[in-house]
């Protein structure tokens, strides 16, 4: 029978680099803690039209890339393939936006986009993310900004660059709109189908277009920061400032939009040697879009397989942590009993520990505790249950210890010392 295989776009997690996925998750975990950030999880699947009004009916994301489907009610179910919306729609329906703002949250959650299976970019990926709800002043951006840059070189990445930009608001960017649908207006045929369909609706988008034809055109389109409106100059003026007083360094790129549709002013990524590892913004009408009160907003997502990717490229050592601290070997079935009575009572006082499960002999039961990587270990026989003492044996050095059976607290003491 042959053998079943993983769906195309995704990846198993192995025990042996389960380590790495927690130091990882619990680095970001505290750092968030460090900024009064608390933890939100939501399903994973929500309403489509949840994105289709939240994400933008024009975007790459639910145009090509979202898993749709009927449930068995024929109500028409997505797996979230971002986590901000699930986040929004879960502040809103709770009513936390009644609460003193602001809110901040931060989640670990898979994603799910249909795309182009290449190296850091799945179909089935994890994102780590940061949402912060009710205050409208650039603080709230820079904040979030300083936090994803220190994500990064707190794990050591040294090859770092921040890039931002502000899109404006809806009373600017109409202007600017106009005056891109102009320029892109004489190349208008040589734009790709996508992009076409976009023209009228949503000019902007055509900007975020991965196809080389349209990226050529797209060289020499019009700046959006030089058609905002006097309000979003002001507070991307304000964002610089707060970066430069945190002695965040930064480069202003005016053709990041980024590729979902409820961004509003300020838009940023962060990028390792010119790949996008992190990318966030402020979205000030979502909340209001999809049923709240009119509520400004920012945040970021940033990928967990491609922050993995990024700490093993540059050769950053992820600590391994001590898996088990004590092996007892066993001879003959009364130890082996005897042997499982004392891991019991010796994991109830904190110590990790295995055993034999599988009647090895002595010598394939030191080679398997040499595997686990244990620090100590024991066996026992016959003289060992008679007498109640047994030598633990320190794997790094080979150093003994005599210890008593019936006290195990003297042999956690030893091997916690």
């Amino acid at each position: 029978m042959e053998k079943m295989q993983k769906p195309k776009g995704t990846n198993d997690m192995l025990h042996v680099d389960a380590y790495k996925w927690q130091y990882v998750e619990n680095s970001l975990k505290n750092l968030a803690e460090e900024y009064g950030i608390r933890e939100i999880r939501t399903p994973i699947f929500e309403h489509t039209e949840l994105f289709s009004r939240g994400v933008g009916e024009t975007t790459d994301v639910v145009q090509k890339e979202m898993y749709t489907f009927e449930d068995k009610g024929g109500r028409s179910v997505t797996l979230k393939p971002e986590g901000t919306a699930g986040t929004v729609r879960a502040f809103i329906q709770h009513s936390v936006y009644a609460d003193a703002q602001p809110t901040k949250m931060y989640y670990f959650t898979p994603v799910f986009r249909y795309e182009n299976v290449q190296k850091g970019r799945l179909r089935q990926h994890h994102q780590f993310g940061v949402e912060m709800f009710g205050a409208k002043e650039a603080s709230m951006d820079a904040e979030i900004i300083s936090l994803a840059m220190r994500a990064f070189k707190e794990f050591g990445v040294k090859d770092l660059s921040l890039n931002i930009n502000s899109i404006g608001c809806p009373k600017c960017r109409n202007k600017y709109n106009e005056a891109l649908k102009e320029f892109l207006n004489q190349n208008y045929d040589e734009l790709c189908g996508t992009c076409k369909s976009r023209f009228e609706k949503n000019p902007m988008r055509i900007l975020d277009c991965k196809e080389k034809k349209c990226k050529e055109i797209n060289k020499n389109a019009p700046v959006i920061l030089d058609y905002i409106c006097e309000e979003c100059q002001d507070h991307f003026d304000n964002l610089k400032r707060y970066l430069e007083v945190m002695g965040i360094e930064y480069k202003i790129d005016p053709y990041i939009v980024r590729g979902l549709d409820y961004y509003t002013k300020t838009v940023f990524e962060v990028i390792n040697k010119d790949i996008t590892v992190c990318g966030g913004g402020r979205y000030d009408k979502l909340i209001e879009e999809i049923g709240g009160p009119d509520m400004p907003a920012v945040g970021f997502g940033m990928g967990l397989e491609r922050l993995l990717m990024t700490l093993e490229e540059e050769n950053i050592e992820i600590p391994k942590p001590d898996l088990l601290d004590l092996y007892i070997g066993s001879m003959g079935d009364v130890a082996n009993l005897q042997s499982f009575n004392i891991i019991y009572n010796l994991r109830k006082l904190g110590l990790s520990c295995d055993g034999d499960h599988m009647k090895k002999s002595v010598k394939a039961q030191m080679k398997f505790a040499n595997k686990l990587e244990a620090n100590y270990s024991i066996i026992l026989g016959d003289d060992e249950l008679s007498n109640k003492k047994a030598n633990l044996k320190r794997m790094s050095d080979g150093e003994i210890f005599e210890v008593d059976l019936t006290n195990l607290q003297q042999l956690v003491d030893i091997i916690k010392k």
